[in-house]
Order: C-alpha cells, then structure tokens, then sequence
C-alpha cells in the first residue's frame, strides 16, 4: 500500500488515507453502537418497540435530502471544509442525544446525527481529486476506498461490540453510554482538521438554490409516502398518492436544471453511459443492503415451530450479522485487485453476481444457521465490494468539479432504494403468499419474495453494468478526460434562468 500510495505533492498519500480510515472507522461505529442498546433506549425514553422506527426514518429522510446539497458544496468551496462541517453537526448531535431525555428530542437528535452518511462520498471524491493529475489515480481511488469500507465495517464491528459491554460496564447509565460514539466523533473532527488536506475547488461556482429546493421537496414527498406505507400499510391508498406527486415533481426540477448553466444535478453528464448505470445500480443495492438486513434478522430469529426459520438468540443472530460484515471487509480489499486484472466493470459485474447468488441461495438453502450463514457471506462480499467501488466509479465518471456529487447521488440513490424496499418488505412479509401472520412473525411466502427481490435485483445491476463502455473507469480513460472535460459552470452559451 505504501508504495502505491506516494507521498509526493499532489498525490493520494499514505497519511492522507490513514486519517481518513479512522473517520470512517467512526462512522462505522457510529452505525453498529446503538444496535444492542435499542431495547435499553426504548425503555430509558417510555416508548414503545414501533416507536424507534420513527429514528431510523427520520435519519434516512435527512440523508436523502442533505447529501446532494453538501456534495455539491464540496466540489464548490472544497470537500475538507464540507466534511468537518457535516462533522461538527454530527457530533454535536450525537452530544445531544447523551442528554436528550424524550421521544421529541431525541428524534431530533438521532435525525441529526444522519449527516455522517456524507462522510464517504466526500471522503472518495477529495481522494479522487488528489490524485485525478496521476497517472493511475483512478486505480489508486478504488484501492483507497476499498480500504475506507474495511474501516467502516470495522467500525461497525466494534460498535456492535462494544455498545452493548459497555453498556453493562457503566451499570446501565445510559448517557454515559451514549458519550462513547459523541466523544468519538468529536475525535473525527479533529483528525480532519489537522490530518486532511483540501480539495481544489473550481472558481466562480454558485449554488442551484433553486434546483436543490425542487429536488428536496420531490424527495421528501416520495420518501415520507414511502414511511407512511410501512406504518399504515398497502390499505392507505394516499401514500401512492404522495408518492407519484413526489415523482411528479421531478419533471420541474429536470426542466429547471436542463437550462441553469451550474445545475444541482448535471442530468447531461447523468445520462452518460458510464454514468447512469452506476446510479442505477447504487439504488438496487440500496434494496439488499438496506432494505433486506430487518427480515433476514427476523427471519433467523423465528422460531421454527411456525414451519420456518431458525429460532436463533440475538446472540447467534449477532454472529451471523459478524460474518457478513467481515465478508464485506473481504469484498472490499478484492475488488480493487480483481479491477487491476481485469477492468473495473467486470469486477462490478461480478460483485452483483455474488450479491444475486447470495440471495437467490436462500430460496433452496434457509433451514439451517450454516446454510444462512454460507449465503449471508456470499452476498457480503459482493455488497463490500460495491459499497467501495459505487462512489469511486462515480467520481471517476464525472467531469472536472463535480465529483463530490457524482458520489453523493450514488448514497442518496442507495437510500432511496432501501428505504423502497423497508417500504415494500414490511408489506410483503405479511400479505404475500395470501396467508395469515402468525401474531407478529412474517409469512414465509413473504420471506421468500424478500429473496427473490434482492436477488433479482442484484441480476438486474449486472445486466446493467452491460451497458457499461468496457473501459470506463480505467486510468487511461479517466486520465485523457481529466484533460478534455471543463466544469459546467462556464457553459456560456446556456440561457441563466436568474
């Protein structure tokens, strides 16, 4: 790794993703920690068990709506500065969830706390810009981010545990509990400040104020009718209501961005062939890896008296979840190897590959905890994989200035698709098959039709990434466009709609 990553002015540098590894190895935990402590929260706020979904969709929805913006902000007046500010918010909300004592303020918080999720987009689009003059910068960026998600996973692992061994070693004091991750962030901050070097931002950039507004709004329309479809069921006939005005809502903001000379999304460059494939595949990815961990959770945790599953402990459920992060971490470090060998688009290909053999795995083989275990790593080394490769191909697609945004979409899509498929998931595993739940367990049918989704969908990427140039993101490519393509900004001949 060192001798790849050169220290010379200019180029992507051993300390520079060192520092980095540590900020996402505090993301990672930051998503593992609460993990084991949520019963202990719900009772320490006098909730009930449904009530903590409300977190985790308010933290999506932030997500969704703030990435664009502050990817955009990054490849305008530099990805460092970005990334500490989206630190400082994290971690002050992380310092308010430690003495956040009700339902109202710790939504608040823990909704907050979501503006972590910009951190690797930004993180591989200032890696990216470090080492864009290199010759083998696009190479040295996916080997970069390979080992940024060994970090976040790593991260993962710790949090989940040690969140809960903590926990009992403080005797249940829960905001003692809840400083861990909030002192940890506080360090992240400072590991960027003194550790991080900034971007080069291009001059004379401004904010689509106005594109960024329309995209926010159909967002939010179409991911709140999404949450309300898995609080209130298929029944509620508005929330397909809300959902198509969200999609709706979509064609001002395209018209408005096709004639605004630095748009918030560049729809030209989207439709690339190198480009929307990508996008595409990060929101199918966001359907397994998001949408799919609660039913496989669910479904290990059966008892297997109802004709499925595998009556597991959250003990024994921990450790399969174990497995699949390490498998990650394994997806993440192969696929950069595997991109030199071949190309980049093959070895995208192939991860989908495993993350379709994983899923689709478990249509013959989930009577057994090995055989759900075997098919959990399958499908994590392929998620590691794309989890590194996904922002890094993006940047690596994108033109001179737009990097940070081209990686940020690949999350906001990611989150999209996941927060579709929680959507769509907690529907299925009661209504599917046309049995009846017994008393809150899923229906079987339905966790085979979760499956068959994930599966299926992760086919789909594959025959997407088809559409792919074979070359694209390969060192040579990107180098001869680093030199070729100008930032949108100076679009003269495009009609300013302000």
């Amino acid at each position: 790794m060192a001798q790849l990553l050169r220290g010379r002015s200019g180029a992507i540098t051993l300390g520079l993703v060192g520092y980095l590894f540590f900020v996402e190895f505090v993301s990672g935990v930051l998503q593992g920690y609460y993990i084991p402590l949520i019963p202990d929260l719900v009772e320490y706020l006098g909730i009930r068990d449904p009530d903590f979904n409300w977190f985790e969709a308010a933290q999506l929805l932030l997500s969704a709506l703030v990435v664009p913006i502050l990817a955009k902000l990054g490849d305008m007046i530099g990805h460092k500065k970005v990334l500490l500010i989206s630190t400082v918010l994290t971690a002050g909300a992380s310092w308010w969830l430690v003495f956040a004592a009700d339902f109202w303020s710790f939504l608040a918080a823990w909704a907050l706390q979501g503006f972590y999720v910009v951190w690797l987009p930004l993180e591989v689009a200032l890696i990216f810009d470090r080492g864009r003059s290199e010759k083998r910068g696009a190479s040295q960026t996916r080997r970069a981010a390979g080992f940024l998600v060994v970090a976040l996973e790593a991260g993962a692992i710790a949090g989940a545990l040690g969140g809960g061994r903590f926990f009992e070693a403080v005797g249940g004091n829960v905001p003692l509990a809840l400083s861990v991750p909030a002192a940890a962030t506080t360090a992240a901050f400072f590991a960027i400040l003194f550790g991080v070097p900034e971007s080069t931002p291009i001059p004379g950039r401004r904010l689509d104020t106005v594109g960024f507004v329309l995209l926010t709004i159909a967002l939010l329309t179409i991911t709140s009718g999404l949450t309300f479809l898995r609080i209130n069921g298929p029944e509620a006939w508005w929330v397909y209501l809300l959902m198509l005005v969200g999609v709706l809502l979509l064609l001002p903001f395209g018209r408005w961005v096709l004639r605004h000379p630095d748009p918030a999304i560049d729809l030209r460059v989207l439709r690339q062939p190198s480009m929307w494939p990508i996008q595409l595949v990060a929101g199918l990815l966001g359907i397994s890896i998001l949408g799919a961990q609660a039913p496989l959770s669910l479904y290990a945790g059966t008892d297997p008296v109802v004709g499925y599953g595998l009556g597991l402990s959250s003990s024994a459920i921990s450790n399969i979840i174990g497995a699949y992060l390490i498998a990650m971490i394994v997806g993440a470090l192969l696929f950069p190897v595997l991109s030199n060998r071949t190309t980049p688009r093959i070895a995208l290909i192939v991860g989908t590959s495993f993350i379709a053999a994983g899923y689709l795995l478990f249509l013959p083989f989930n009577s057994t905890p090995l055989q759900v275990t075997l098919n959990m790593v399958v499908a994590g080394i392929g998620s590691g994989a794309l989890v590194a490769a996904l922002p890094a191909a993006a940047s690596a697609a994108a033109p001179l200035g737009q990097t940070g945004i081209a990686a940020g979409l690949t999350n906001t899509t990611k989150t999209i698709g996941g927060s579709f498929a929680s959507a769509v998931f907690a529907v299925v595993l009661i209504y599917a098959g046309g049995q009846a739940a017994i008393e809150t367990v899923g229906t079987y049918a339905g966790y085979l039709t979760v499956f068959a989704i994930c599966g299926g969908t992760a086919l789909l990427s594959a025959i997407l990434l088809l559409a792919v140039p074979k070359l694209a993101f390969s060192d040579e490519v990107v180098a001869g466009e680093a030199a070729l393509v100008t930032p949108t900004a100076p679009r003269a001949a495009a009609a300013d709609p302000e």
